[in-house]
């Protein structure tokens, strides 16, 4: 596929990805002028009319989403059997790489990220789609970190179809819910069960159940409980674990009501996050915990005197266990309560509004937020778009009501990263391109021209030369080979010559044919040359194109021949052509694609000495004489 243009608009670069159903491709668009991502239909399924109806129908419904968190489809099409849908382009990483290097994640990340896969899910629904196959394989990370979901319409045509023609569901048992494990009717609510064990994932940077075959996890996801997640990680706040739970409930029917209540539920839970040490008292120290009444019975746990004795031992007044027991508890639930009380200003129930503070200074940042009774938590990354030491992004954004003392986690720019420009001299472009990208640069102006000791298409030069240190994403220009330069002669005189006789000079002298023109003229035979454009004698480089002026012949003067050709093995598809080089030049009279084996009959026309070529995927099968 690669190199490949899908109707004259989409020139497929390179593979970025793939699964069992379809390959994806990063495209040029030739019309609009931007990069864009191709995923291509496999062979295997094309042949399927329900499933290609089915994937037409459900890609096609896919395109009419619009949302932010969805990453969005152009166009659906056909060319010769490539089935294929064109959508935006992410550059980024997709979550489960991004869980992979850093799970588990902070509960604010993770509860944001599922925040926003719950929105792209909700605006699905809303529009009577389904996706079917959520897992962070289809979850896209931009690089500012805003969450894109994929693989809409697809999914829906692959179960409908492999579950009615194999008897086999093709999709990731890892994360699709019971119902789908069974085989039975999806809905919106299988889709909550997915976002429960992505959300599950990330929290634990695992899934909720493994095995030896998919399916024995499918088994499992019918038959058993996962481990609660806050056994793999105790940082997990109850109510997160409480959403996970009532998100991969077995019973749809136990699940959230839609994804909108579940958002809802997101929400709520977001509003009690705060930073490490207030989620700790939060969590632990008071309010989740349950105590016991803590009042002791007068006649079984108060002090009791003894008679005095010779014994000082039971001389001593007797104090219970429990009672002593109970007022510890008091102290200690006393002394937690004031220091929970005095914290900062936890129990305020002032709300304020995040200011915005991308763009600005990170001091000019820190300022401003801790003017409206905010903490700042900063962390730097790489970007060569944002100045050194500006905020890139903030979270939560700007505009969203938050309690005081909420945490307001900014991200300061370190400027563009540095890379060492690789050494491209003596390869060729495609390799060259491809260093280019791998070293986080971008390919800037291409020159051609001709050098006697470099092969055609190889890099000569370029700007910046290594081992030059620059910042990604700048521009490289270079220098491509154009080989020996052409070598020059002075044009013969075909004045007087049949242009039949000159066609075998022309090539022996690495000239072309171009356009040739009948005239009247009385003095000459027909198919004679009268003139020729450049005039005999000029100097000229190879590969010129000779323009020639013929003697128009005598009415009737056309020859027909038939041509047949049997199409010999090889590809499925073959491209056929026939060329006939005649007193007029050389043009193609017939070009078509076809299977091999398959007999092909044309009828051909000509004036004078006909040559006719047959060509099979640009390469010479046949060739006769008229």
């Amino acid at each position: 596929m690669l190199n490949r243009t899908l109707d004259d608009r989409y020139t497929i670069l390179e593979r970025i990805g793939g699964g069992g159903m379809a390959d994806v491709y990063r495209a040029h668009d030739k019309l609009l002028d931007r990069s864009v991502a191709v995923k291509v239909l496999r062979s295997q399924f094309t042949d399927d009319e329900e499933f290609v109806s089915r994937f037409r129908r459900e890609a096609q419904a896919a395109a009419k989403l619009s949302h932010p968190n969805i990453v969005n489809i152009y166009d659906v099409g056909l060319d010769e059997q490539a089935y294929y849908i064109i959508m935006e382009y992410i550059s980024g990483e997709t979550l489960k790489d991004k869980i992979e290097r850093e799970a588990p994640l902070p509960v604010e990340t993770a509860v944001r990220i599922a925040i926003e896969i719950a929105e792209a899910l909700e605006h699905a629904h809303q529009n009577n789609l389904i996706h079917c196959d959520i897992k962070p394989h289809n979850i896209l990370v931009t690089r500012s970190g805003r969450i894109k979901v994929t693989d809409f319409g697809i999914a829906r045509a692959v179960t409908s179809s492999t579950m009615t023609n194999s008897g086999t569901i093709i999709g990731s048992v890892h994360y699709f819910s019971p119902e789908q494990a069974k085989g039975t009717a999806v809905g919106a609510k299988s889709d909550i069960y997915s976002l429960g064990v992505v959300l599950y994932e990330m929290l634990t940077g695992q899934v909720p159940f493994t095995g030896e075959s998919p399916i024995s996890i499918a088994l499992k996801h019918l038959q058993e409980e996962p481990k609660p997640p806050r056994e793999l990680n105790p940082e997990i706040p109850p109510l997160i674990e409480a959403i996970i739970g009532k998100a991969m409930h077995k019973d749809p029917a136990a699940r959230f009501d839609d994804i909108s209540e579940m958002i809802t539920d997101f929400k709520m839970a977001q509003n009690y996050l705060r930073d490490d040490h207030t989620r700790r008292l939060s969590r632990n120290d008071f309010p989740t915990q349950i105590l016991p009444p803590i009042t002791p019975s007068l006649e079984q746990d108060s002090p009791k005197l003894t008679p005095r004795t010779n014994n000082p031992q039971t001389n001593k007044p007797k104090i219970s266990k429990s009672w002593l027991g109970g007022m510890l508890l008091v102290l200690l639930l006393g002394s937690a309560l004031a220091a929970f009380l005095g914290f900062g200003k936890f129990w305020s129930l002032n709300e304020v509004v995040v200011p915005d503070v991308v763009g600005k200074q990170v001091d000019t940042a820190r300022n401003i937020l801790i003017s409206k009774n905010l903490r700042v938590s900063v962390s730097e990354a790489f970007n060569d778009k944002v100045p050194i030491g500006s905020v890139i992004s903030q979270q939560p954004e700007a505009g969203t009501t938050v309690k005081e003392q909420r945490t307001i986690n900014i991200i300061v720019s370190k400027g563009g990263e540095i890379t060492v420009v690789p050494d491209l001299r003596g390869l060729n472009r495609r390799d060259a391109e491809l260093q280019i990208k791998n070293a986080g640069l971008k390919l800037g102006r291409v020159d051609e021209q001709f050098t006697e000791d470099s092969p055609p298409d190889t890099v000569i030069n370029q700007n910046p030369r290594p081992p030059a240190q620059i910042t990604k994403g700048t521009a490289i220009d270079i220098v491509i080979s154009k080989g020996a330069s052409p070598k020059k002669l002075v044009l013969p005189d075909f004045q007087g010559s049949l242009l039949t006789t000159v066609v075998s000079q022309l090539e022996s002298l690495k000239l072309k044919q171009g356009k040739v023109t009948e005239v009247a003229n009385d003095k000459y035979p027909a198919g004679t040359i009268v003139s020729q454009n450049p005039p005999p004698a000029t100097e000229v480089t190879e590969g010129t194109t000779i323009d020639f002026s013929v003697a128009k012949g005598a009415p009737g003067a056309v020859k027909r021949a038939s041509v047949q050709v049997t199409v010999p093995e090889g590809p499925s598809r073959q491209t056929l052509q026939i060329v006939v080089t005649d007193a007029n030049g050389r043009r193609v009279v017939y070009e078509g694609t076809h299977k091999p084996g398959e007999r092909v009959e044309k009828t051909v026309e000509g004036i004078g000495q006909i040559r006719v070529q047959v060509y099979i995927n640009d390469k010479l099968l046949q060739e006769q004489t008229i």
